[in-house]
């Protein structure tokens, strides 16, 4: 994974976006590429009779609040030791992350697990690049510090195109992991066993353990997350799953679940 995308603006989950951002570029030697986006929304001002606008002043302070943010960022980045590039744009952030995304190895996100209309943000962002991007996502929770790339991983496994898919996108994080347990939530049949998964792994040096996780009267999302916290996973690997009709409603219920209550990093890929 030597081309990492980082979604570069200031919100609660920045820092922990960052250092996980950073900890996998070290791991593979590669270049971090910071993109920063500024809403269109941030320019607009609205007046009690429905009319909107744009007032210099304001578009002046955004454009300083941004510039600001840049220059305190960049600086960090002058004594971390790596490659690296910093793109601002203007425009909708899920779509810019996308459209950036094309030739980049690994995009590096924060789980929406805020409250409010942050929360919202986070969330809607998240879901439009999981479902269009062709790579795979790192989503982070805000409160962690980085990800343990060479720690014990846990693969989601349900024998789906989705899992399959991130199976092979993340193989390159998987090759450097201290251990690899392919976990199955024992609910509902699988077209492809776990134990396809372990083949293919097999097949690139991967030796992996397989365990089948009762739900125990639990969602999916809740058991996955009770399993990485009794494997002591350093991160998840999972598909995810959505469609494209409403941005509220992309991902589907683990999928959603697991961005917003899961306890480690997911990487997922759709």
């Amino acid at each position: 994974m030597k081309s990492v995308l980082l979604y570069a603006n200031r919100d609660p989950g920045l820092e922990s976006r960052f250092q996980a951002a950073l900890d996998v570029t070290r791991l593979f030697g590669g270049h971090l590429t910071c993109l920063q986006v500024t809403p269109y929304d941030s320019f607009i001002m609205g007046d009690p009779f429905g009319g909107v606008y744009a007032l210099p002043t304001v578009i002046e302070q955004v454009q300083k609040a941004a510039g600001t943010h840049r220059e305190e960022v960049e600086g960090r980045l002058r004594g971390e030791g790596i490659s690296w590039d910093w793109l601002p744009f203007d425009g909708a952030p899920g779509q810019l992350i996308v459209d950036r995304a094309r030739l980049c190895d690994l995009i590096v996100l924060s789980r929406p697990e805020q409250e409010g209309a942050q929360g919202q943000v986070a969330q809607s962002i998240a879901a439009e690049v999981l479902v269009h991007a062709r790579s795979p996502v790192l989503a982070v929770p805000p409160a962690s510090r980085g990800i343990d790339a060479l720690g014990a991983a846990m693969v989601a496994w349900d024998g789906s195109l989705e899992a399959s898919h991130a199976l092979r996108l993340t193989l390159p994080m998987l090759l450097k992991a201290s251990a690899v347990n392919i976990v199955t939530v024992t609910e509902g049949q699988r077209e492809f066993p776990a134990t396809d998964a372990a083949r293919y792994l097999a097949r690139h040096g991967v030796e992996p353990e397989l365990l089948e996780w009762p739900a125990e009267g639990r969602s999916t999302a809740a058991a996955l997350g009770a399993a990485a916290t009794s494997l002591s996973a350093a991160y998840v690997v999972m598909g995810a799953y959505g469609h494209t009709r409403l941005r509220e409603a992309f991902l589907g219920g683990a999928t959603r679940d697991m961005l917003r209550d899961a306890p480690v990093p997911l990487l997922m890929a759709h």
